[in-house]
């Protein structure tokens, strides 16, 4: 076995049985394949590495060869590759992939020139509807010139999907590893929830105790992010409103910061939360707040009492500013015995279309379990990584957002 397979699904499996060819380019940024060439099979898919004579000149055919476990093409031959893998036959491909795409095979792509084995196949998956990924890299005047901005749009106008570079000063870069494979995972999910609107609420509320010092929560944020990671994959807009945590939010979700209740009331109050096709509440809010000392509280003292008050509660006010939008709520107790009961309080007291119920453990853990209840149907214990709890989690709850 080759010791690519050892690595396929290790991350998730959102990309099993998702056959791509990998097409490298002349760029620089080929160095970076190999790494990315695994990261897609971490992922699940099957990763067919194809390479234009310049590339060559970058990174050597056995690099790509050892980091996928299939041999690399860079040159057609009678085994007509590029119908093989592109052409109206029963088994193609699902995707083609060119990261850190020249300017030249950008341009020639948009004027249906063919004269290396990526242009080859590019041009004979445009004839099958194929979809095609392209992420360009190259210097930045280079891709601010307006015949190759001219060629991306024609390439666009084609159908094929431009994700754009990271603009680093004079540079145009590889994005993020993560943006990449979430937007090669949104091309080729069912796309269950295209043209939906989401709200995702993570995070941890932080009260002021006096103006230096803080009583918050624990959240690490992974839940919050992983939700809307796996909601755009599956195609929606969403939006993050996001407290204290340590997780980093991926450039291409709608970040909207906050600190405190307050806070989060306020955007609760003034967005439109009654547009959204759905909400998921998974955020770790202040059940009391601190009454604040102005100023710093001296040091020193033999002890401190702090007075504190009820919170307001948020989900009254969503459930006020947004009656009909479905709205799913997280509720966290300490003993796995007493989730579902205080998880059914919640959906009844708030008419939630469901919850989500975990114990203290989940909080910053890799790997945890979750109760899903849907206010109809049968609760489901699931185990998992927070990405994959995620997509259970959509699947679970997608009915009430398409609606």
């Amino acid at each position: 076995m080759h010791p690519a397979e050892d690595l396929k699904g290790t991350s998730s499996i959102t990309l099993q049985g998702k056959r791509i060819l990998f097409g490298v380019t002349g760029s620089i940024a080929a160095v970076e394949s190999v790494r990315l060439a695994r990261e897609l099979i971490r992922h699940g898919a099957e990763v067919y590495p194809i390479m234009t004579p310049a590339a060559t000149r970058i990174i050597h055919p056995d690099a790509l060869e050892f980091a996928t476990g299939h041999k690399t093409v860079t040159q057609l031959s009678g085994q007509v590759e590029h119908v093989q893998w592109c052409g109206m036959v029963p088994d193609p491909v699902h995707l083609i992939v060119l990261p850190g795409c020249t300017a030249n095979t950008i341009s020639k792509i948009a004027h249906g020139i063919d004269d290396t084995p990526v242009t080859t196949c590019v041009t004979t998956a445009l004839g099958s509807h194929i979809p095609i990924l392209i992420i360009p890299a190259m210097h930045g005047s280079m891709y601010s010139n307006q015949f190759v901005q001219r060629s991306i749009k024609t390439c666009q106008e084609a159908g094929i999907v431009i994700l754009e570079p990271r603009l680093d000063r004079t540079k145009a870069k590889l994005p993020d590893f993560s943006t990449i494979i979430s937007t090669v995972i949104r091309l080729l999910s069912p796309m269950a929830l295209a043209g939906k609107r989401l709200l995702i609420i993570g995070g941890a509320t932080a009260e002021a105790v006096d103006d230096i010092r803080l009583l918050t929560n624990r959240s690490s944020g992974k839940m919050a992010v992983a939700l809307a990671v796996a909601a755009y994959e599956n195609g929606a807009v969403v939006d993050l409103w996001y407290g204290n945590a340590t997780e980093p939010v991926p450039l291409f979700i709608n970040l909207t910061p906050f600190t405190s209740t307050q806070d989060l009331l306020t955007l609760a109050r003034q967005k439109s939360v009654g547009a959204y096709n759905g909400i998921i509440l998974c955020a770790a809010i202040a059940n009391y707040i601190p009454d604040r000392t102005k100023g710093k509280i001296p040091s020193g003292k033999p002890e401190l009492v702090l007075t504190c008050h009820p919170a307001p509660k948020v989900l009254d006010v969503l459930r006020k500013r947004a009656p009909s939008v479905p709205l799913i709520a997280f509720k966290a107790e300490v003993q796995k015995a007493q989730l579902r009961r205080k998880a059914q309080q919640l959906v009844t007291r708030y008419q939630l279309q469901g919850a989500v119920g975990n114990t203290l453990a989940a909080f910053g853990a890799q790997e945890t379990e979750i109760l899903m209840l849907p206010r109809k149907g049968k609760a489901v214990w699931k185990k998992g990584t927070k990405p994959i709890l995620a997509q259970e989690i959509l699947k679970t709850f997608e009915r009430f957002f398409v609606r």
